[in-house]
């Protein structure tokens, strides 16, 4: 598939065939991807935790939502898929490339970065992981982890105090799925957002 038709089919898909796994080449490839992302100093601190089984799959949903609750239907659509990635920044892995000799800040003074790039490139390579998918035939949707379910998130899943958890990619072959009502809302046009000069 060509780039710009994989820009314009990637859209957030809430339902999933879970009868259809996804093959793990096919996770490690989207992987594969993800740390092609630019990141500032060439960081990299991005990390990926990889739900591939029902049970890990199963686990993250079990400590994320509330048994007493019937799930609406996006919780529904959103728990049949066979695969979630949930991506995490490493901000002390910023820090300390920047105090390194050729970036020098050896103060490692956090005031110096005017907007959290580790969130930043974290995102971006979340990003090609979704546009990776919809080149191979897959469908993926990135949703945030509940505030109040990060800490049983992080006790669940062993994840190391210094990574901070950005989102969640839901992947696997897409099922018959309503498209978000949000939608209506409309593209803005490139002519609305972009600004040549000045504002």
């Amino acid at each position: 598939m060509e780039f710009q038709e994989v820009v314009r089919a990637r859209r957030m898909v809430r339902s999933y065939d879970a009868q259809r796994p996804v093959a793990p080449e096919l996770i490690e490839r989207l992987l594969g991807l993800a740390v092609r992302a630019p990141s500032a100093g060439f960081s990299q601190g991005w990390e990926f935790l990889v739900l591939d089984t029902p049970e890990r799959v199963g686990r993250y949903w079990e400590v994320t939502t509330d048994a007493d609750t019937p799930p609406d239907r996006w919780l529904r659509g959103m728990q049949s898929a066979p695969v979630l990635i949930l991506p995490f920044s490493d901000k002390s892995a910023y820090i300390e490339r920047y105090a390194e000799p050729d970036k020098g800040w050896s103060d490692r003074d956090e005031s110096r970065w005017p907007v959290p790039y580790w969130h930043i490139d974290t995102g971006m390579a979340s990003l090609l992981v979704l546009l990776g998918a919809v080149d191979a035939g897959l469908s993926g949707c990135f949703f945030g982890v509940p505030v109040a379910a990060q800490d049983a998130v992080r006790q669940t899943f062993a994840v190391p105090s210094q990574l901070t958890p950005i989102g969640v990619i839901s992947l696997g072959y897409p099922a018959p799925d309503r498209r978000s009502p949000s939608l209506r809302r409309g593209r803005r046009p490139v002519s609305e957002v972009a600004h040549y000069g000045s504002f």
